[in-house]
């Protein structure tokens, strides 16, 4: 396992290395904001636009509909069947569902060759048995899900039926997306796919995530998760005294590690780290058999993400070597490291064309735009240098990740033409 994370850190920085190499052939001679404006005005393009309007309340009803399905991580199928059957009603040319579930749907172009996507992901954070129940409170919507990434949804199918009845016809093909396993665990499985067994050639990605129409996500922030777990013969607290305790172990493990990557992490590009889970033990007059903790380390920058995972892993040999070397009664413990997440990073030049195209967009939809990374389904097209960014859903809303998650349709409609004209700036308007 070690030996293959650190291959793929290898691979990952040399990725990076060359897509930047590609990055640095921008056409710094176009007017963004001059072919946003000319595009925009177009008569089908506006026709589009009002299209979108008129939809607004169907938007609306898809938004519930699929809220109210329940998407579970790694279970999303119902809900994938339901986005195959509306992506078809809109007027795909094709749609299907790939090995892991993804939700796939082609729109012709009248040249093709080129490939641009327009994704949002099925996938919440919420557990089998949620209530996902659509509860209407004057203008806001509240459900679980509901806006992350729901709303992401109906604004791909809303782009599809507004191409489709205003007749916008592209010069390269369009694929809309319905992606698998975003969230937590799932650990981006479903972009990964596509890139790492599909037989799609993408030449520029467009997700539909986060909030605002201003705000943009032009990085991907990398990140490495971890299981471990120390194990031993475990025992009664009294009667087995003596024998080796994991989670004695464990707390010394962390010890050393929170101090050593703390020394890392004081100086250079921001790195994090988290121990964000822990569990293990039977009761409290029990010497417990195992104890394991879940750790999530982040960074822009590869090579720093490759050197607090050397740290970490480390730190664990470390603290069990130490631990073990007290133990005076019985076996041992032994340690089990697992990967339970790898997302890798990447940065772009903002003079990239789909970020100036989408700035331009916003600006035209008179909002403000600005830049940040973030961990999206963008990560696996940035690291692999294709030409992406993760845009916001539009409206206004809270509590993302929680129970109490709402949404309002504050010009919810124009993030919907921000991603119609972005999409069709990418893909090149059919002459």
């Amino acid at each position: 396992m070690r030996t293959l994370l650190t291959f793929f850190l290898i691979i990952t920085i040399a990725l990076v290395a060359e897509a930047q190499k590609q990055k640095d052939k921008v056409d710094f001679k176009v007017d963004y904001d001059k072919e946003i404006k000319k595009l925009a005005e177009n008569k089908s393009i506006q026709q589009a636009f009002n299209v979108i309007d008129e939809l607004e309340p169907q938007t609306n009803k898809d938004l519930i509909l699929l809220t109210e399905i329940p998407a579970p991580p790694f279970m999303e199928e119902k809900r994938g069947l339901q986005f195959k059957k509306m992506l078809e009603e809109a007027g795909a040319d094709k749609v299907w569902i790939d090995e892991v579930g993804n939700v796939i749907a082609l729109r012709k172009g009248k040249a093709g060759g080129k490939v641009v996507v327009l994704d949002a992901h099925l996938d919440t954070v919420f557990p089998e048995g949620t209530d996902v129940t659509v509860k209407v409170s004057g203008d806001t919507l509240k459900a679980p899900g509901i806006g992350d990434d729901t709303r992401g949804l109906a604004v791909v199918i809303a782009v599809l039926r507004a191409l489709e009845k205003a007749s916008v016809e592209t010069e390269a093909d369009v694929l809309l997306i319905g992606s698998v396993g975003e969230e937590g665990l799932g650990d981006l499985r479903g972009v990964k796919h596509i890139f790492e067994k599909g037989d799609l050639k993408i030449d520029s990605w467009i997700s539909i995530d986060g909030g605002e129409i201003g705000r943009m996500v032009t990085g991907g922030l990398g990140s490495i998760r971890y299981k471990v777990t120390f194990k031993g013969p475990g025992g009664h607290s009294w009667g087995a005294f003596g024998l080796a305790n994991p989670h004695q172990a464990l707390a010394k493990a962390i010890d050393i590690f929170s101090e050593e990557a703390t020394k890392f992490t004081s100086t250079g590009p921001k790195v994090s780290f988290n121990v964000g889970r822990i569990g293990g033990g039977t009761s409290v007059n029990s010497i417990p058999f195992e104890s394991w903790m879940e750790v999530d380390m982040r960074s822009l920058e590869p090579e720093r993400l490759k050197k607090i995972d050397e740290i970490f892993n480390a730190s664990m040999k470390r603290g069990l070597e130490e631990y073990n070397k007290g133990v005076k009664m019985g076996a041992p413990l032994t340690m089990d490291v697992e990967v339970i997440g790898l997302r890798p990073s990447g940065v772009q030049k903002e003079e990239l064309a789909v970020i100036q195209r989408s700035m331009a967009a916003a600006k035209y939809f008179g909002a403000d735009p600005s830049v940040s990374p973030s961990s999206t389904n963008s990560n696996i097209p940035i690291s692999l240098g294709i030409p992406s960014i993760t845009i916001g859903r539009g409206g206004i809303g809270g509590g993302a990740h929680s129970l109490h998650e709402w949404w309002m349709n504050k010009d919810g409609a124009e993030a919907i033409k921000f991603a119609l004209l972005l999409t069709v700036a990418e893909a090149g308007i059919a002459k």
